[in-house]
């Protein structure tokens, strides 16, 4: 990648989901390698996290949207009634969701009321609509979600979304299977999402990483790797953008966070901190720099329309 010209957004996921994740992802904005945010208005903390997110100069203004875990923002939406519900009224979490839309069982209008209601949600913490809109566990990209999605983000003028699309994920041989597996399944539904996206003037960046840097997983060789992946076949020269997804934060602390539920595993282990660690530290900021990637914040990025796009190789080799 070296003599590439590459502008790089570092997203931090979660914020709002508990006290420390958001301590910790703060603290990485502040160290400068992560350069957006992506706030769960449905989650723990999600009031002190916008009042963080206020008192920093030029925060980033990204939903983070949630269809997947913990209680749901609708006021509407009620158990037994709501196809997007449990029994005991929390969303059906990050593969119950997904095996109830392949299913066919979920109502794609309870799905767009959810949406309107996080971004309504949104606007009232922050005091303004987000720029950018991503989805908690890409629940976006999902068949018929995506749609959905596409169509409420134009109608609430919102232009910048993620294509969780990372090239030759497949071949991440050191990700567990399962892990995989959802990398794939992930990648797959991202590629099906580009029409409807595309069809309602939605914008991404032209790569995505991170379902191959997640968690214990994270190292400025892997980030660097993946970029290079994401990447292969660009003539040299050509101005490109990119996405890092990250998770950054200290351990939650039980019962504090989550969504309603408290905190999940992987929010409570040190693959979290490990990520913190990661992002703060010298070394990837370093690696970047000599790879020729610039860190930007999302309303830095020339980010082109979808018939703008010179089209680029979505096949890779395993790394």
């Amino acid at each position: 990648m070296a003599g590439a010209r590459v502008r790089l957004v570092v997203t931090a996921d979660d914020f709002g989901y508990c006290p420390r994740r958001d301590e910790g992802i703060v603290e990485a904005f502040l160290a400068g390698t992560v350069t957006s945010v992506s706030l769960l208005v449905n989650g723990a903390t999600a009031e002190s996290a916008a009042e963080l997110a206020r008192r920093q100069r030029a925060f980033p203004r990204v939903l983070h949207a949630n269809l997947s875990e913990g209680r749901p923002c609708g006021v509407t939406l009620a158990p037994g009634a709501s196809s997007l519900l449990s029994p005991e009224g929390f969303f059906l979490g990050k593969m119950g969701f997904r095996e109830a839309v392949a299913a066919g069982v979920v109502a794609m209008a309870q799905v767009r009321e959810e949406l309107e209601a996080q971004l309504s949600r949104f606007r009232e913490l922050m005091g303004r609509k987000p720029t950018h809109v991503d989805g908690h566990q890409h629940v976006h990209v999902l068949p018929g979600v995506c749609q959905v999605f596409a169509e409420t983000l134009q109608a609430s003028g919102v232009s910048f979304t993620r294509l969780p699309l990372e090239r030759g994920v497949g071949g991440c041989a050191w990700l567990e299977a399962a892990a995989r597996a959802f990398a794939c399944s992930v990648e797959r539904d991202a590629r099906a999402a580009v029409g409807p996206f595309s069809r309602h003037g939605l914008r991404w960046t032209d790569a995505f990483v991170g379902l191959s840097t997640c968690g214990r997983h994270m190292s400025p060789r892997r980030v660097s790797r993946a970029l290079a992946r994401a990447l292969e076949g660009v003539p040299l020269g050509h101005a490109l953008t990119a996405e890092l997804m990250a998770h950054p934060g200290y351990p939650s602390e039980p019962p504090a966070g989550g969504c309603g539920e408290g905190p999940d595993a992987f929010s409570c282990s040190w693959e979290r901190l490990h990520e913190l660690r990661v992002l703060t530290a010298p070394t990837l900021r370093a690696r970047l720099a000599q790879d020729g990637v610039q860190l930007c914040a999302l309303d830095e990025l020339a980010i082109k329309r979808p018939e703008e796009w010179a089209p680029l190789p979505l096949e890779s080799s395993p790394p």
